[in-house]
């Protein structure tokens, strides 16, 4: 580097040298360095004016998901900093590699309370896989690259930078590296491990697959498609494993879970064996986790040794990445078509039919508008390709059930967190990195609301984005829990305000009012041929409850049915 480079300017070659395009953020004094060596890089590399900070965090989120690349935002110090943390917290639980960094005061001042000063460090150490404090100019290649191997290394997650102001202002002495140390797929040994889970898949007459988030961010969709086909094995998924696995595929169960389908529920509570991939066995899936798939021999494969018996005991357990394990598992199985035999077809068979008698009717036309209606209409209206980002509550699960996916990454929303107001900035943040695809927010209005301030950044950054509001006037999700459980509401009742299509509009959007069944595949057609973001405002029934499945499939196994 010549002499007049400083701190920031390493940080934005560093950047580019990691080929990030886009970052997300707000500046302030405390990162106004880096902010400002911005500026000398234009066709290289753009920042996303966000509204507010947590937004910056969820688009750096949303387009790690998107893209399976690390997504980055910047904020500066004191308060800007601390209001990425829901942000971060939200990637690390989902596993989403993002590199979040922040300005931070002069060296000497801190822990003297100056101005917008925050102990960041500590605030941000249990919300992301490592925390780095940067305190001189000459730190800032070393630790920026291994921020960005860390973020992808093994199990992804979220990196934070502590940049001080000094450490921008300093000189570098040091030169960019020609090559910077990348993360590569995991997995070494342990053979006869993968020999005894191959004679377990053999052997099996009713096996299920169980894909989590861990098989889209190791690009495993291929291997488990290829694992299903050739042992015929019908595969569920987890919230976070949507779109891992094609939903029209005449194998896929669809979620299990506390909301998930029957058909799912009902697979693995009679399986005699659970191919877990890349999943937490979390409490909305395994609500009870000794007494899911019980009766099963449960092979558990994830490239993090700490989920492990965590939650759910593996009689067999394999490390590693995904994509890897799994093509080792087929050529250690060498496709041997011979094991299917007719228990296995029979088992394909009676699943088939489960799921062919439990087809939940949709097409409901009533005033107030039924929510299952506008599913119906978005099934017609939504294309393989397209992006589905969401909210939090009940049009989340809905979209999860309803709303079939085809291609990985194609169906974001936050599940370990269920971080409200996630959607929309996770949405702009999708939209940055594939600007070719058509990216539909589904939302909630007690969600919406949470981060609707970002609509600016659509409008000032001319981004395309259809949301799609279900609004019933509530906390839905909270309100349906709350009514299960007290038998009465507390602080729930949202009201019939705010207008969200003039909101749209007074943010130079199309807003679009619907509060009837017939409008809403119009309203639908009229935001797909503008150029330009729509918000459809849907009012649906305030109090409609959105069924939890897992009690049907007890029941169904409790009647004998098959």
């Amino acid at each position: 580097m010549n002499d007049e480079e400083n701190g920031a300017e390493a940080i934005v070659k560093t950047l580019i040298k990691h080929k990030i395009t886009h970052t997300f953020g707000i500046p302030g004094v405390g990162i106004g360095p880096a902010f400002d060596a911005l500026l000398e890089h234009p066709e290289e590399i753009r920042n996303i004016l966000v509204r507010h900070e947590q937004g910056a965090a969820h688009a750096a989120d949303g387009f790690a998901r998107a893209t399976g690349n690390p997504g980055v935002c910047i904020a500066t110090s004191g308060p800007g900093a601390s209001n990425l943390v829901t942000g971060m917290l939200t990637a690390f639980m989902d596993s989403s590699p993002i590199i979040a960094m922040a300005g931070q005061v002069p060296f000497k001042l801190i822990g003297h309370e100056a101005f917008q000063e925050a102990d960041m460090v500590d605030i941000a150490l249990h919300t992301c896989k490592k925390d780095f404090q940067i305190t001189h100019a000459d730190e800032i290649f070393p630790v920026f690259n291994e921020a960005f191997r860390l973020a992808t290394d093994g199990r992804p997650g979220p990196v934070y930078i502590d940049l001080t102001k000094d450490a921008q202002e300093g000189k570098c002495t040091e030169r960019l590296p020609k090559k910077v140390p990348m993360s590569e797929p995991r997995f070494a040994g342990q053979r006869e491990e993968l020999k005894n889970a191959a004679s377990l898949l053999l052997q099996a007459e009713r096996p299920v697959m169980l894909v989590g988030g861990g098989v889209l961010w190791a690009n495993a969709s291929g291997e488990v498609a290829s694992l299903a086909d050739h042992l015929k094995i019908p595969v569920a998924n987890t919230l976070m494993g949507s779109s891992a696995f094609p939903d029209n595929h005449p194998l896929s169960l669809g979620m299990a879970g506390m909301y998930g389908t029957e058909i799912a529920n009902y697979a693995i509570e009679n399986a005699d064996l659970l191919l877990a991939v890349g999943c937490r066995f979390s409490n909305r899936t395994a609500a009870e986790p000794e007494e899911f798939a019980k009766g099963a021999m449960v092979i558990h494969i994830d490239v993090d040794p700490t989920e492990i018996n965590r939650n759910k005991k593996a009689d067999l357990a394999i490390v590693g990445d995904a994509r890897v394990v799994l093509s080792e598992l087929l050529k250690t199985i060498e496709l041997k078509l011979l094991k299917l035999k007719n228990t296995e077809f029979n088992w394909i068979k009676q699943l088939k039919e489960l799921r062919e008698g439990y087809s939940e009717k949709l097409d409901y036309d009533t005033h107030p508008i039924d929510y299952r209606r506008v599913f119906y209409e978005l099934r017609k209206f939504v294309n393989d390709e397209d992006i589905i980002v969401t909210g939090i509550g009940c049009h989340q699960m809905m979209a999860q059930k309803f709303i079939p996916r085809k291609y990985p990454r194609t169906f974001i929303t936050s599940g370990g967190e269920g971080t409200m107001g996630f959607g929309l900035p996770a949405a702009i943040g999708a939209k940055v990195a594939k600007p070719d695809s058509e990216v539909i927010n589904i939302d909630g209005d007690g969600s919406f609301q949470m981060t609707l301030e970002e609509l600016a950044v659509l409008a000032q950054e001319n981004l395309k984005v259809i949301t799609v509001i279900c609004n019933n006037h509530y906390l839905g999700m909270v309100r349906q829990w709350q009514k299960n459980v007290y038998g009465r509401y507390s602080s729930v009742y949202l009201g019939e305000i705010p207008d969200f299509s003039k909101i749209a509009e007074a943010y130079s959007l199309n807003g679009i009012k619907v509060s009837r069944t017939s409008e809403i595949a119009s309203a639908l057609e009229k935001a797909r041929k503008s150029t330009i973001s729509s918000v459809i405002d849907i009012h649906v029934k305030p109090e409609q409850d959105f069924g939890v499945t897992h009690q049907l499939a007890v029941e169904l196994q409790d009647s004998k049915r098959f």
